[in-house]
């Protein structure tokens, strides 16, 4: 390996981590809409309706983060 210079520890903004955590919200989003998406027809209407909710229910959650100014960067 490389030899360190300067210290090896670094402090990091609390802010990347509201963005982290959007993220793993969205993509635990994705990773059930997609097996989801390939069986549409076996779930009918109900699945359509609970896969729905589902989204509108991450959707308020975004729109809750972006009307705190969660999202702002600077």
């Amino acid at each position: 390996g490389v030899d360190p210079v300067g210290s090896g520890w670094s402090q990091s903004q609390i802010r990347y981590y509201i963005y982290a955590l959007l993220f793993v919200m969205f993509d635990v989003e994705a990773v059930f809409m997609f097996p989801w998406a390939t069986r549409l027809e076996t779930y009918g209407v109900f699945g359509l309706i609970e896969m729905l909710i589902f989204v509108v229910i991450l959707a308020l959650g975004l729109l809750y983060a972006w009307r705190k100014k969660v999202l702002q960067w600077a």
